[in-house]
């Protein structure tokens, strides 16, 4: 029988899924690591299944233990909602974990997370930024509540919706010959060279859907996992670059790099993402909404 299962093992249970390593584990819960190991033995011994397969001293989830997954943390999700029935209802409580892409973490979500502060309060959230394939991986592992990416996913197991845009441009060298071109047209990329952000980052996927089958040849130069780094590429003439207008802003103006002025659209919207089975505590239900009605001013 399964009717002893404690709110205790649930936590045990999901701190293992969160961290690599049964030390890391149990000092995220301030436990000792024989108490961990006796709390998720007496969980598997309830349930009737292994929810882990240990492999090499690592503990790997495994099918039973991903059927309990999304359950363990709606259930503590909901306790923590219980603990806070009764406090100020205007108070929002509990820890928000929130995924960025690279262009929305650095330019966009420190202004949004701002703002959400100002107007209700709650100061706890955490903000992790990479490329947008890491973060979807992360959402779909229960590691964060919810994400905002730049290029749509299609990924089975998460919701998106659009909640901002913003505009795409291709940046060069001030001493690119392209730069001071008056009649520039797509025809001059022809032979060109790029420098690309890394696979899976939403500005590789944009030059690669909307820009990339528009010439005929080209050639990958550098792949950069920043933006910084890709934006000085560009300005000591390693090649083009493609990026968020927002993220190249401070560059054009100081004149590090000049804009190609493209006959394409290059509008791009930005998605927050949910895990189609997490529970919406009301402290995620009033983050999505107020993303949603959000626009940086």
């Amino acid at each position: 029988m399964a009717s002893n299962i404690s709110l205790k093992q649930l936590r045990v249970f999901i701190a293992i899924t969160q961290h690599t390593t049964l030390t890391a584990a149990s000092q995220s819960l301030f436990l000792s690591k024989a108490a961990l190991s006796m709390a998720l033995s007496e969980l598997e011994k309830q349930i009737g299944h292994s929810l882990f397969d240990r492999v090499n001293n690592r503990l790997i989830l495994n099918q039973e233990g991903q059927k309990l997954l999304p359950l363990a943390d709606e259930l503590i999700e909901r306790a923590q909602d219980i603990e806070q029935l009764f406090a100020d209802e205007h108070n929002l409580s509990g820890k928000l974990r929130i995924g960025a892409s690279d262009t929305i973490g650095n330019q966009v979500a420190p202004y949004l997370l701002s703002d959400f502060r100002h107007q209700t309060s709650h100061k706890s959230q955490s903000l992790f930024i990479s490329n947008s394939a890491l973060i979807c991986q992360k959402l779909v592992d229960y590691e964060l509540d919810l994400a905002l990416i730049e290029g749509k996913t299609l990924h089975p197991q998460l919701i998106s919706t659009q909640f901002s845009e913003d505009e795409m441009c291709v940046i060069c060298s001030p001493n690119s010959p392209l730069a001071h071109k008056t009649d520039f047209r797509l025809g001059d990329l022809e032979a060109s060279e790029w420098i690309l952000r890394e696979p899976g980052s939403g500005s590789r996927e944009f030059f690669l859907r909307a820009i990339a089958p528009r010439i005929e040849q080209w050639h990958e130069a550098f792949q950069l996992n920043t933006t910084e780094a890709l934006i000085n590429s560009v300005s000591a003439g390693l090649g083009l670059g493609c990026l968020s207008r927002l993220a190249a802003q401070q560059a054009l103006t100081d004149g590090r790099v000049i804009e190609l002025k493209l006959s394409l659209d290059m509008k791009r919207r930005y998605w927050l993402l949910v895990h189609k089975e997490k529970y919406q505590s009301p402290l995620l239900r009033s983050f999505i909404d107020y993303c949603h009605q959000w626009n940086k001013g």
